[in-house]
């Protein structure tokens, strides 16, 4: 049974995991969700928060701060305050603040490495004016359970995020190396029509530009979010939100040497 559409699926195909569990993969002819039907690897896929082969780890923090910026400075209020879930080390919380804006981490599996004191725990309150999660929604065993608790948590109306879409039957195994069978850590996989499932199911729009995705109860005009996340585009207005907002790189490092943070 999908686990967004309530419909039934279809085994899609079997597949050797962390190379040497076989896994089952299931699909929706409905929404398109394709899943892992019982991941009991998963302990073990997660013994290292981040896997050795992840070689794009820093680009791909640098990539989407620079888009992040550009999305939020000109769709939302640039002035309000922002988490990144599952944020791993903290590289993108610290990223997004060099640039100045009001970021915060959280992270249940991963170590604060590099935005320490700025935990969602030692934010003030209130609600988030969006919230991030990048590369996060394909390891996630029911999608909309981990969005719903997640609006609710942050009381936050803006969900942005990564994952690979695919269109029609599921890649063949061998054909998609974002399945990761070596890591077994990915096991939700989507495509457009799944994600605009989760959105109606909790009530919100959805837009989409390649990579990234936004669930929201903002309205705002696709046309224009297509055109700000162009790579063109979104490098040639990288700049703009670092010089209009105030870095916290400076302020940051005062605020926490007088709390005594090292």
């Amino acid at each position: 049974m999908c686990r967004i559409c309530n419909s039934s699926t279809r085994l899609a195909f079997t597949h050797t995991v962390l190379a040497k569990y076989d896994g089952s993969f299931y699909f929706c002819d409905n929404c398109g969700l394709l899943q892992a039907e019982n991941p009991y690897w998963l302990d073990e896929a997660y013994a290292s928060a981040a896997g050795a082969a992840d070689t794009g780890l820093m680009w791909r923090n640098n990539y989407l701060a620079r888009l992040t910026s550009v999305i939020l400075f000109c769709l939302f209020d640039r002035h309000g305050r922002f988490l990144d879930a599952a944020g791993g080390y903290g590289i993108f919380t610290r990223l997004m603040r060099d640039v100045g804006f009001d970021y915060y981490w959280m992270d249940k599996y991963c170590p604060n490495l590099i935005a320490r004191g700025f935990a969602a725990d030692s934010a003030p309150g209130g609600p988030y004016t969006a919230v991030t999660a990048f590369e996060v929604m394909e390891h996630v065993p029911d999608p909309v359970a981990f969005v719903t608790e997640l609006l609710d948590s942050t009381g936050t109306d803006t969900f942005i995020f990564t994952t690979e879409l695919f269109a029609g039957d599921p890649p063949a195994p061998e054909a998609w190396p974002y399945y990761a069978f070596t890591t077994g850590q990915h096991i939700s996989f989507y495509q457009r029509a799944t994600l605009e499932h989760i959105g109606k199911r909790l009530g919100m729009r959805f837009y989409s530009s390649g990579l990234l995705h936004v669930l929201t109860r903002a309205e705002f005009n696709p046309l224009a979010f297509r055109l700000l996340t162009a790579p063109g585009v979104a490098t040639l207005l990288s700049g703009l939100p670092g010089l209009a907002l105030k870095s916290r790189m400076l302020t940051d490092q005062v605020a926490l040497m007088r709390n005594g943070e090292e």
